[in-house]
């Protein structure tokens, strides 16, 4: 079995999905009292917000960096970033250290393709929703991003970091979510992405109008794929 390091706390509430999530996976396949070989470094959230909310990318980069580095210096075969959004650092993390990062939209693109998706709306944070570096790497994968309107960008955004990334779901803010959604299959998504990892506390395929993968439970398959090696 191999060990995997994961850079979490951003938000706690999604890297408990991520822990439960993975140890679920590794006692599945192998019974027995087996868990997974996990290297959690949890980390306080507020300055990660505060540079996010400043723009200062760069900086953020060069911590997560750092996260990267010990979680390999203390036996991590291959290290995860447990959110969405601070894929952006992504490439200041993989410089970093000299152990795979197994990336989230690789997981994701996947899962799109096993499902035979083609077009997949965006959501998650505005960073998600208007840049390129996550569309880019589905792009690199033959999955198109159709992205959401700016006031759609705008309400989700607002959701996940007033309500979602607190813990708290509301039906009156779900039922907005799902009105993103019924735009972004008129706009030709063929299924919707959960691109941020507190997206599923509040939607899932039950209250979905088109198919959902979800962000989390794309990237815990692969990284329990990775430790069992």
């Amino acid at each position: 079995m191999k060990t995997i390091g994961i850079i979490g706390g951003m938000s706690y509430h999604s890297t408990v999905e991520y822990y439960m999530g993975i140890n679920n996976k590794v006692a599945e396949a192998l019974g027995g009292h087996a868990s997974a070989q996990i290297i959690l470094d949890s980390i306080n959230f507020q300055p990660i917000r505060d540079m996010q909310v400043a723009e200062a990318w760069d900086e953020a980069g060069q911590t997560l960096a750092g996260h990267g580095r010990r979680l390999e210096a203390a036996g991590a075969d291959a290290v995860a970033i447990g959110t969405n959004l601070m894929h952006k650092v992504a490439p200041a993390v993989e410089a970093a250290i000299g152990v795979p990062l197994i990336h989230i939209a690789d997981a994701v693109a996947a899962q799109a393709s096993r499902a035979g998706i083609e077009r997949l709306g965006v959501m998650g944070t505005s960073w998600v929703m208007r840049e390129n570096f996550y569309t880019d790497r589905l792009a690199s994968h033959g999955i198109t991003g159709v992205k959401a309107s700016d006031q759609d960008a705008d309400l989700v955004d607002g959701i996940i970091w007033s309500e979602l990334t607190r813990g708290v779901v509301t039906e009156s803010a779900r039922q907005k979510l799902v009105g993103v959604i019924e735009r972004l299959g008129q706009a030709g998504a063929e299924a919707v992405l959960l691109g941020c990892t507190e997206l599923d506390l509040s939607l899932s395929s039950d209250v979905s109008p088109l198919p959902v993968i979800d962000s989390t439970t794309s990237h815990i398959a692969l990284l329990a794929e990775f430790v069992l090696g």
